[in-house]
């Protein structure tokens, strides 16, 4: 009698699409197509487990050596068991180096608007704002290439309040990091989140020059954007971003410009805010954040909007779906990531790149785990002018890394969220460790949506993901 074979349900997910069953394998990030004999060795060991002699007289109707060799592929993926150990899913237990490849430079916590949802712990009106200096600056870039001298490609992200209140520091680090990474033969590239209301031609065409990666901050159409988006005096901004973005969007061709849409109580149709920032504004892509752990609570989503949220973002699913099957990508930038992670099999044992690839700086050169945490009483993870706590980072990502005793530990999602965001997590639990449980089911949904999607894709019009999904690999 052979060894008992068992299905690991933990690292199998199905999802039916029209007649078809298709398999997530969970470990990988990949999905497969089941085809009649899959789907029957599914069956039978789900029902209960058996040797693989039992399994080939139940399938007898099967040609034996395909049940054996199909049966083989199945163990070598780890969706049937045969009792041998299963590999550790991440290998590490531990982080012990980080690869820093992205620097994020709070320039100054002064902003000329007052959004009333925004999460800045350190945000002051444009009179208070403390604005980093140059020599701050280039020391976060030096301590890049001092604590990752190996990576080919650099980022840094100019972030505020608004960056370009402080803008003769943007242009004093362009001009510095472009001649130091030039002499250690490395690339940099620059990105920027602005609200669009200090841009002028002049200042778009300096950006375009220098190949910004660009981010608005816009919530769409004037009712709703002038709900949150007002001045210090508590103006609405709609009628001034509109006629800057249109400005922008009409000059600027380096590179495309993206919408980056919050979402807050009240405010849950996705559908018209797309519509409104792709279609008549004329954005390359709009973003969607839903807020469900702000400081303010009032401005949380509740869970009732949440679920709205979620059925609104799949109805513009549904619209990008049939855009693509017609080759064209209508810029909904989060089921776009979604199908990419799909399409590229991502993995990812944390969240984001927060502390692994990337670090906040603010303006006493504190370092920060990401851009939402300057200001907050998250222990910081040392000084640009002194050192890297590399150790106390290590700990902290170490503690996310270790999904013993959480939900995550076998959720179907648990290598595509990795337990969500750490701030979000801070503000809702006060343990940026903590996995943010509060739409587990519903992120479970959507990425079960997300596979449809692409299934469908690859199967009608694979030459869409050939001509948007792969060429992002190269940016």
């Amino acid at each position: 009698m052979g060894a008992i074979l068992n299905l690991v349900e933990r690292n199998l997910h199905e999802v039916r699409v029209d007649a078809d069953r298709l398999l997530f394998h969970i470990p990988s990030s990949s999905l497969f197509a089941a085809d009649e004999l899959i789907g029957s060795i599914i069956d039978t060991l789900r029902e209960q487990g058996c040797s693989s002699e039992e399994l080939l007289q139940r399938l007898n109707h099967f040609d034996g050596q395909a049940v054996n060799e199909t049966l083989r592929e199945l163990i070598a993926l780890e969706v049937v068991s045969d009792g041998s150990p299963l590999t550790p899913e991440i290998g590490l237990k531990r982080v012990e180096r980080t690869a820093l490849n992205t620097v994020v430079l709070n320039v100054n916590t002064g902003c000329n608007l007052s959004c009333t949802y925004c999460y800045k712990e350190d945000l002051d009106k444009p009179s208070a704002g403390k604005r980093m200096n140059a020599e701050t600056a280039e020391a976060s870039v030096e301590m890049l290439l001092r604590e990752s001298p190996d990576e080919q490609r650099y980022t840094v992200v100019f972030f505020g309040g608004e960056p370009l209140s402080n803008r003769p520091l943007i242009e004093h680090m362009v001009d510095y990091c472009e001649r130091r990474f030039a002499e250690e033969g490395k690339q940099v590239e620059f990105v920027m989140t602005t609200n669009a209301t200090l841009l002028t031609e002049e200042i778009v065409d300096y950006l375009n020059a220098h190949r910004f990666g660009l981010s608005v901050s816009i919530d769409g159409p004037k009712a709703v954007h002038d709900r949150n988006r007002i001045t210090v005096g508590g103006q609405g901004t709609y009628d001034v971003v509109r006629r800057k973005v249109e400005m922008l969007l009409a000059r600027y061709d380096s590179r495309p410009v993206g919408a980056r849409v919050t979402l807050t109580r009240g405010i849950t149709d996705v559908e018209t805010i797309w519509d409104h920032l792709f279609n008549e504004l004329g954005f390359a892509e709009v973003g969607f954040a839903p807020v469900t752990s702000g400081d303010i609570s009032a401005f949380n989503l509740t869970s009732e909007e949440l679920v709205d949220v979620f059925a609104n973002m799949k109805a513009l699913g549904r619209r990008y779906l049939e855009a693509a099957l017609e080759n064209r990508n209508i810029g909904f930038s989060n089921l776009h990531q979604l199908i990419t992670d799909l399409h590229e099999g991502h993995k990812k044992a944390l969240p984001c790149g927060a502390g692994l690839k990337m670090l906040a700086v603010d303006h006493k050169g504190e370092l920060n785990l990401c851009h939402r945490f300057t200001g907050s009483s998250l222990p910081t993870f040392g000084n640009v002018h002194g050192e890297l706590k590399q150790e106390a980072l290590n700990d902290f990502l170490s503690q996310r890394l270790d999904r013993t005793n959480t939900g995550c530990a076998s959720c179907r999602i648990r290598n595509l969220c990795s337990g969500g965001c750490y701030h979000e997590s801070y503000a809702r639990y006060g343990d940026p460790t903590h996995p943010t449980y509060h739409y587990c089911e519903l992120m479970r949904d959507w990425v079960d949506f997300g596979i449809e999607v692409y299934s469908r894709i690859m199967a009608e019009n694979p030459a869409f993901i050939s001509r948007y999904i792969t060429p992002r690999k190269a940016h």
